[in-house]
Formats: structure tokens, sequence, C-alpha cells
């Protein structure tokens, strides 16, 4: 309930959500979101983390209207407002079957090809991205086997463009999230 998510979380300075696996935790992560927006603390949700940001400010959470998911590393394309953050990856690291709408009052920083919302700021310093920049070569590994089964989905990536997607983009992608969370965590 609030009144244990606000003791498990007094002091805190920031507040992560990250990406999951279906319902589990849903919505403990919804109260993250609540308490850090109503104690404006720096939010930053990550994949499903940024899909419960958009549900709890008024936006929908929902499939690709053709069934296609990002599982791999898709093209990212900063908005004009993303632009004034510095450099974007040019490929990041997915891995959803659903994406979100764009809150009332947010603003898109980035968007892709398959699913249009793919990082958005809401005030000052509450951030969704729909993409996973934390991602290792061996949580890449876990997720390929634990996984595996949703390779054969529609637009999704095999294991092996997953490795080389690794091997050709992460160095951007970690550089990105380094000057990411710093300008983040200075908000």
């Amino acid at each position: 309930d609030d009144a244990l998510t606000a003791k498990a979380l007094d002091g805190v300075q920031a507040v992560i959500v990250p990406g999951g696996f279906g319902q589990r935790g849903v919505e403990g992560k919804i109260r993250c979101v609540k308490w850090a927006r109503t104690n404006k603390v720096p939010f930053l949700g990550v994949c499903l983390g940024a899909q419960m940001l958009s549900k709890h400010l008024g936006g929908a959470v929902g499939p690709h209207a053709d069934g296609l998911v990002e599982i791999g590393y898709y093209p990212l394309i900063p908005t004009e407002h993303g632009s004034v953050l510095g450099p974007w990856p040019a490929h990041v690291y997915h891995w959803h079957r659903e994406g979100l709408t764009l809150p009332m009052g947010a603003v898109r920083l980035a968007t892709g090809e398959t699913f249009e919302n793919q990082a958005f700021r809401y005030g000052a310093s509450a951030y969704g991205i729909q993409f996973h920049p934390e991602v290792t070569r061996l949580t890449m590994h876990r997720w390929g086997v634990t996984g595996a089964h949703r390779f054969v989905l529609p637009n999704a990536q095999d294991s092996r463009a997953h490795l080389e997607g690794n091997l050709l983009h992460d160095a951007p992608v970690k550089d990105w999230l380094s000057r990411f969370l710093d300008r983040w965590l200075s908000s």
C-alpha cells in the first residue's frame, strides 16, 4: 500500500523503476511512480517502468496495432526536444511487446519506426524510456535463453542479431546512459 511504499522510499533521492516481465509487480511500480511524483523526486522509468509512468499520468499501454514487437536493436530517432539533451545512440536494445501513449503534458524526446514513443519527459525530472540501456551482454544471453520463444514474434530479431547488435551499439548506448544519468540526477 501507499504507506508501505512511503516507508520503503523514505530518504530516497531518485527513483528508477526498471522493466519486468508480465504483470508481476505492476502495482508496486505504479506506487513508486506516484510516490516520486508526489515527493518531487527525480524519476526514471525503463521499459515497463516507462509504461507505468505513462499509465500513472493518464496514458495507455498496449500492443502494436499490427502485433509487432521490438526484441533486439532498433533505430532511435531523437525529436527536436530530445536533441537539446545531446547526442542519442543510433540504435538501442528493446525487449517489449507493448508500447505507450504519450500522456497529456509530456514531451516526446525520441521516437522509433515500430513504436512512436521511445522516450519522454514529464515536468522537469520525470523520464520514461521504452528501451534498455542498462542491459549487459550477460543479461542479453540470459533473456535470449529464457525468452527464446519470443524470437519468432513479428518484427523480433534472432539471437545472432542481438549479439551482433551488442558489439556494434553497446558503447554508444553506455556513453549516452552515463551522460543522461548525470543530467537527470542534477535536475
